[in-house]
């Protein structure tokens, strides 16, 4: 079972998202059958069975064993990954682009940023379950509290310095086998879990 899978397909986002089959998706963490779950749901198996085929035949649940009951055979399914995220390109011309925003620092570009980081990586990390490598990336998540909106401003000036520096320090764009990386950067306030009014 995959951590994430990245679901680029259309119809596969459409069949993932219907409450009943996300619901069925979440019981299939472990193998059950469809009476099990039918059960958990509260949903006639007839009902269950129908929603299951349609996960299976989008690759969002495999089979992962047969029982056999007197002259009856029990499948139990079980979900390909651990959790599932939709791809922008599954939205197709829709889909948020950053090369077509314009202000660079808008909470717009940034929302189409993390959408091309979700619809690159995915596909990388596709590419490499195909051959059996495994994907080299790196990702640092920490949270940093301003006293001032001065403060904020001084960091961001120094940060870029950093990124400036250390990028021109490493890039070769004359490598012979090197390997373009995409370097993104972001900040944005977290949510307020009680007031909902959020300063600047």
């Amino acid at each position: 079972m995959l951590d994430i899978q990245v679901i680029d397909d259309p119809a596969a986002a459409a069949v993932a998202m219907e409450p009943i089959r996300s619901r069925l998706l979440s019981e299939l963490a472990a193998p059950a059958s469809a009476a099990t779950l039918a059960t958990r749901v509260g949903v006639a198996r007839q009902k269950v069975n129908y929603h299951l085929r349609a996960l299976e035949t989008h690759g969002l649940v495999r089979l992962a064993q047969e029982r056999k009951w007197g002259g009856l055979t029990e499948r139990l399914l079980v979900a390909t990954a651990a959790s599932y995220v939709v791809s922008p390109s599954a939205l197709g011309p829709v889909a948020v682009d950053p090369n077509r925003e314009v202000d660079r620092l808008s909470a717009s570009y940034l929302i189409a940023l993390g959408a091309r980081l979700v619809r690159e990586v995915g596909d990388l990390v596709r590419r490499a379950n195909a051959s059996g490598k495994r994907l080299a990336t790196l990702a640092v998540d920490t949270e940093v509290r301003f006293r001032s909106p001065t403060d904020r401003a001084a960091f961001s000036h120094e940060l870029a310095g950093a990124i400036t520096k250390l990028v021109s320090k490493y890039h070769d764009e004359s490598a012979r086998g090197g390997r373009a990386h995409r370097l993104v950067v972001v900040a944005h306030p977290l949510p307020l879990k009680s007031n909902p009014k959020e300063t600047s």
